[in-house]
């Protein structure tokens, strides 16, 4: 007999199955190390793959759209503080969101669509000095400063207003938004006032929104408008900016 037979006729039956098992595994084990591919560096990527960077495959940011206010003492803070005015409480608020805007608050106290106010300024001053072709929609609020005025007079300067709006950002949405009334029974000069701004902008096919019509401020005057009687209250503030920011986001050009 020779030592090789020899010595599996002295391996127990266990022993002999064990190691048959173990010559089969290195058997597996060969072959599985002969079709792996080769190492190389980065292979830890699947399939080799180069995966994208944060920046590829972040969203992208959103776009911000320029909005230019153009109105009265009731946009500039007047009573509270420029920080406090219902621009820039709309400002902050949009800030870092989905949609945010860029304000560009050009209103001065005292003016109007004809009646000036400090540094001379009218509504149609304040769309030169700041409507842009960027601009995507220009809102103009008031005036009560034009009560007094005469309608033919009054009716002109918001068509002129609009129209240079028109040529300096041709694709702009134009919305005019009235003065308001804190009593219900507004005086007939005010109802002027409104009635001349939504003939003019009906005429020109801009947007008009009648805070007295909607009753803004209407019966809340006690809680919105501040100690002198005609400026709004940091709450009356707060409240014009929620409605100015539905207006500017239901109105902004696609």
């Amino acid at each position: 007999m020779t030592a090789s037979r020899l010595q599996d006729s002295f391996l127990k039956p266990t022993s002999r199955r064990k190691a048959l098992i173990l010559l089969a595994l290195g058997s597996i084990g060969v072959s599985a190390a002969a079709a792996a591919p080769a190492a190389f560096p980065g292979a830890d990527q699947a399939s080799g793959s180069t995966l994208p960077s944060a920046s590829e495959s972040g969203t992208k940011r959103p776009s911000t759209a320029q909005v230019v206010i153009i109105g009265d003492s009731l946009s500039t803070g007047h009573g509270t503080s420029p920080d406090m005015a219902w621009p820039k409480l709309l400002q902050d608020d949009t800030r870092g969101g989905l949609h945010p805007l860029s304000i560009v608050n050009a209103a001065t106290d005292g003016s109007g669509y004809v009646r000036s106010g400090d540094g001379g300024s009218t509504f149609l001053s304040q769309v030169d000095a700041s409507v842009q072709k960027k601009t995507r929609l220009v809102l103009v609020f008031g005036s009560e400063n034009d009560m007094g005025t005469s309608g033919v007079q009054l009716k002109e300067a918001v068509a002129a207003t609009i129209t240079e709006i028109r040529a300096k950002a041709p694709d702009a949405r134009v919305v005019l938004v009235g003065p308001p009334s804190y009593t219900d029974e507004p005086e007939s000069a005010r109802l002027q006032v409104r009635d001349q701004a939504r003939a003019a902008a009906t005429a020109a096919d801009a947007v008009f929104v009648d805070p007295i019509q909607e009753q803004w401020i209407m019966g809340r005057a006690g809680e919105l408008i501040g100690p002198d009687g005609d400026h709004p209250s940091v709450r009356g503030q707060h409240y014009l900016q929620k409605n100015m920011e539905k207006i500017i986001f239901g109105n902004l050009p696609g």
